[in-house]
């Protein structure tokens, strides 16, 4: 990803921004770099539309890449949502990672932040991607669906890429480090699949013994 991002540039952050909406393209580590990739300490100048610029430029033109990118997925989720309401969500949800404890925690959300469900969604890490399609579903009401998505989505996108900018040339050993925190995060993974698995099998192999010593 951030081979691509560095050849194709701004272009690859509006892409990838706009699929994060419905989903999971990891918007954190796409604005991080680009943020890295406009000071300059990773490449001499960026890409934007045909011309080379870098510097304060390219971190602006860094951050309205991700957002309009981020918030035309998100016209396009809301859609989706609206329009083929939880039928088609319950049928090919799956395609998007929205399966129906995904969508029942969505649903819960709604409910438990109301009006501000859609702004509180958009600056959580990984639930924002999961907001576009059920705001549709649930009905949230367009305009102040894109007013509360415009919002977060900015002060993600200038929080993010201003981090990849003071990162800089720090960039390969932040991302050296980063690898570790991966290896941490994926043990853990492992680690609380093995405990549920074990769990689930551990009521089953209490009753063999129950019933052997009847």
């Amino acid at each position: 990803m951030t081979s691509w991002l560095a050849h194709y540039g701004v272009f690859a952050i509006f892409v990838l921004m706009m699929i994060d909406a419905v989903f999971p393209a990891a918007s954190e580590l796409v604005m991080v770099y680009g943020g890295a990739l406009a000071s300059g300490a990773l490449v001499h100048e960026m890409h934007v539309a045909g011309w080379h610029t870098t510097g304060f430029t390219a971190y602006l033109a860094v951050v309205v890449a991700g957002v309009v990118g981020y918030q035309l997925g998100s016209v396009a989720g809301w859609w989706i949502g609206i329009r083929g309401g939880r039928a088609l969500v319950e049928r090919r949800g799956r395609w998007l990672h929205l399966s129906t404890e995904r969508l029942d925690r969505a649903e819960r959300w709604f409910e438990r932040w109301d009006a501000w469900a859609v702004l509180v969604g958009r600056i959580t890490p990984v639930a924002r991607s999961f907001v576009s399609i059920p705001a549709g579903l649930f009905e949230s009401p367009f305009g102040r669906y894109n007013v509360l998505t415009l919002l977060g989505n900015a002060v993600w996108c200038l929080v993010l890429a201003a981090v990849g900018w003071a990162l800089g040339s720090s960039w390969h050993r932040f991302d050296d480090a980063f690898r570790y925190v991966e290896l941490v995060v994926v043990a853990g993974i492992l680690v609380s699949l093995a405990y549920l698995i074990w769990r689930r099998r551990r009521p089953g192999t209490l009753s063999i013994h129950d019933d052997s010593s009847r």
